[in-house]
């Protein structure tokens, strides 16, 4: 498997776990107040999954550049 075929089934797996995150993040706020303490766990988790899939498109972008 190449480098660049890496980077996409890494994408496409932190594309789906970003999805479930935000999807979390909107039952809870749907749920609310209940579990109110939740929201910046649930928040940052939402946050990292999403930045974590911004960094690879990024090295993608790059790596296809090459």
């Amino acid at each position: 498997m190449s480098s660049i075929d890496q980077i996409k089934a890494e994408i496409k797996k932190l594309s789906a776990k970003a999805m479930n995150m935000k999807m979390n993040l909107h039952d809870l706020s749907e749920e609310l107040p209940v579990n109110w303490t939740n929201i910046m766990t649930v928040a940052q988790e939402t946050h990292d999954a999403y930045a974590a899939l911004e960094a690879a498109r990024k090295k993608l972008k790059e790596t296809e550049a090459v």
